[in-house]
Order: structure tokens, then sequence, then C-alpha cells
């Protein structure tokens, strides 16, 4: 049985036979829905990947952005669930991504790939697996254990199987730590305010959105320390019923600690490791990345609190047009630039006003056939209020802006704009606001 604390009950073999199985099994899967010969795998072409430079390869959007972070989370999970720590879960997660690239697929290895799976697929697998972990170690001692094995296994199928697969010997539950956390899922009906679709061929006007967001591990709790990669992270979600999922985000903390200013202040500061898959009607752009920043709450009067985090790093991001002329292969790598800044405003336990920004500059330094650039930015503010109990009722403005300059090209600009109404249902009575004093 696993114990992370210590070390005990590890298990360095079946992560990996786990994460050639789950390969072997995708690659018969794709080979039977996908045209081509992109999965015809032999030895010849396993040679011929191990011999080959890295390249970048034009797979479409959601496969190389969203399906291959998943993927990789998966990798995560499975060493994960075998009571591997983090950064020896990164390394199954990073060599099993590769092992994928020559010899999961028949063409060539690509280098945005492996940073998708196996860089973002570590950061998404590891807010993953925290969630699953929390939804077994926080359900309520009336839920019978099917369902809580069965919510834990669809936020994290890894975990899930390993814990079904192998029982009492891997149905320890990782430890939170009392992390004070806060989360939310919310329903909303959103109309748009704003439509500038440039080279985009279709858009709707409205859409029906199913949002889930948690932060984990909110500073100022007494005695909970930042010593494990992700003791405090973040993670939304929001799937919409005109193209799937429009987003899927999470950042956590790798590295650092805690700090104080005054007996009102509380924060965390280090190195931020970051996935982001963002996805409007009109364009679409996706980051791994890297950050330098704080997260902290500041107590402004007895009940009003402040929090807020502030991100600057450099990522490696894809971006292109939705429903461009060439479709879902319309899009280019770069490097990324980026930062962010988040604030929440909680006024007791009855409302609060949530905002947030996000840039990215996405260069042409990796893609020498691309010369030219994008900046994208993304503000969302919100205000919520609570009703009754968990209850709550929300309206949200989000903003979303592509500025593209490519001499081929000429330059573009699309945007898209949305207002929604929120039902939302609260983790708890409040709004996440910690309490030290």
């Amino acid at each position: 049985m696993p114990l992370w604390d210590n070390g005990a009950g590890k298990n360095y073999v079946l992560p990996a036979l786990e994460i050639f199985g789950f390969d072997f099994l995708l690659n018969r899967v794709n080979q039977r829905i996908y045209p081509g010969n992109d999965y015809d795998v032999s030895t010849s072409t396993i040679r011929r990947n191990l011999r080959h430079n890295w390249g970048t390869d034009n797979d479409p959007f959601k496969v190389n952005q969203l399906g291959h972070p998943y993927q990789g989370s998966m990798y995560h999970g499975f060493a994960r669930s075998a009571g591997l720590d983090y950064w020896e879960s990164l390394g199954y997660t990073f060599v099993g991504s590769a092992g994928w690239e020559i010899a999961g697929e028949s063409t060539p290895p690509s280098k945005n790939d492996q940073i998708a799976s196996g860089v973002g697929g570590t950061f998404l697998g590891e807010a993953l697996f925290r969630m699953a972990s929390l939804a077994l170690e926080h359900s309520p001692d009336s839920t019978p254990r099917f369902w809580r094995e069965l919510s834990a296994a669809v936020i994290s199928p890894s975990t899930g199987f390993n814990r079904f697969a192998f029982g009492d010997r891997y149905d320890s539950i990782f430890s939170s730590n009392g992390a004070a956390y806060y989360s939310r899922f919310a329903i909303a009906v959103a109309g748009t305010t704003q439509h500038v679709s440039g080279p985009s061929t279709k858009s709707s006007r409205g859409e029906v959105l199913a949002d889930f967001s948690i932060d984990y591990g909110l500073p100022g709790k007494p005695d909970y320390t930042y010593k494990r990669p992700f003791d405090y992270f973040t993670f939304q979600a929001t799937a919409s019923s005109e193209h799937g999922f429009e987003n899927v985000m999470t950042r956590g903390l790798l590295y650092g600690t805690d700090y104080a200013v005054g007996k009102d202040y509380r924060g965390v500061w280090g190195l931020y490791g970051s996935y982001d898959y963002i996805s409007p009607q009109y364009f679409r752009v996706s980051s791994t990345a890297l950050s330098l920043g704080t997260t902290g709450q500041y107590w402004l009067t007895n009940s009003i609190a402040l929090q807020g985090t502030g991100l600057v790093g450099m990522g490696y991001a894809a971006v292109g047009t939705i429903r461009g002329v060439i479709g879902e292969n319309d899009y280019h790598y770069g490097a990324a630039p980026q930062a962010l800044l988040a604030l929440r405003l909680i006024f007791g336990e009855q409302a609060s006003i949530d905002a947030t920004a996000r840039e990215y500059f996405v260069s042409h330094v990796s893609e020498a056939d691309r010369v030219g650039h994008d900046n994208i930015a993304r503000i969302d503010l919100a205000l919520t209020w609570r009703v009754h109990k968990r209850h709550a009722v929300a309206i949200k403005y989000l903003w979303n802006r592509r500025d593209a300059t490519f001499p081929n090209l000429g330059d573009r600009t699309q945007a898209r704009a949305t207002v929604g109404i929120y039902y939302t249902l609260l983790g708890h009575d409040r709004f996440g606001a910690t309490e030290w004093r």
C-alpha cells in the first residue's frame, strides 16, 4: 500500500508496464479509427524514428493540444497511483511520451507532442490526481464506496484503474494535508456581445456552458505547508454546446514557499507550471509554460478579503484559426512569453467579484517558415451572489482577442465577447476566504 509521505509501497515496474500496455492499445484503436498509415508501426519505422531529427507535426489542433496532454496525464496517473512522487511521475510521463513518438506512431517524432504530452500532461495529470484523491478523501461517509470510486475514476482514469485492478494494494488515499480549497460547478446560457470573426467561416451567437473550477491549497491556513509540487494549484474546464471544450486550464506551484506580510496578508511564491487550452469560436491557443509569481490573500476588513495571483513566464504555444480555409490544421507553434493576473474580492459569505486577465505573445522563434507573431488576450469578469446555502447565481463577461501579423497573410484581428447567466453550486457555503486571524 503506497504511503507517499515516507515513500513506502512504491512500485517502479507497474507504471512502466501500464504505460507500455496503454500505448499498445491506443495504437491499435487509432489504427482502426483513423485512415492512412500513421499507426502502422513496425521495427523499420521504430529504427527510422530513433535516427530521425525531431520536428513539428500538423495533426488536428484538438489531437495535439488537448488529446496529447490528456494522454500524458494518463501516464502521470499510472505512476502517481503506484506510489511515486511528482518528480518521479514526471520522468515516467516524459519517457512515456517519447516512447509514443518513436514507437506509437509511424510518423517522425515531434517536439510539440513531446512538450504537450511529456510536460503539459504532467501538469494536467497532477491536478487530476489531486482532485480524484480529494473526491475520495472528502466524500461523505453516507456515500456508497462504489460512487466514491467511480467519481475518482472519472476524474483520473489511470488512478481509478489501479485502485480497481489491484484492490487493497493501491486503495490508500493521497492526503490533501487539510488543504483549504474552493470549488464550484456552474451551468450557463451565454450570448455574444462582440464578434470579429476574421477568416473564420461560421459562428454561433448563443451557447450553453458547463463549467467546473477549483482553487486548492489556498494560502493562509495555519500549519499547511507547500513542500510538494502542486500543494497549491487551480484548475478550470468549460464545455460548450457549440464546439466541445472552450477551455481547460491548470497552474500549480512546482517549487516555492509561503510568506506573511503583517497580520493581514498571507501568500506563497515560487515557480509555477501551467497548461492552458483556450478555444473561443474564432481562434484557439494552447500553451505549456513555466512562470515565476505569487498567490496571496489580504484581509481588507474583518469580512472582506482580496485574493490574487500574478505570474510572468515563458511557454511553448500553438495558435490558429477555427473553421478557416485549412480547417483543423490551420495553426502554428512558437515560443510564448505570457502573463496572468487573477483577483477575487470576497464579501464575507455573500458574494464575490472575480477578474482574470491573460496574455500570450506567440513568436516565430521556433517556426522558421512562419515569420510573424500572434498576441492573444483574454479577460474574464464575474459577479457571484450566494442565494441559499451552496446555491448561487453569477453573471460573467468573457472577452477574447487575437491580433496576428504575418507578412504572407497580412494583419488579422479576431475577437469575441460573451455575457452569461450562471447557476452555480458552491463547494462550500462561502467563497474561499482563508481565516487565520
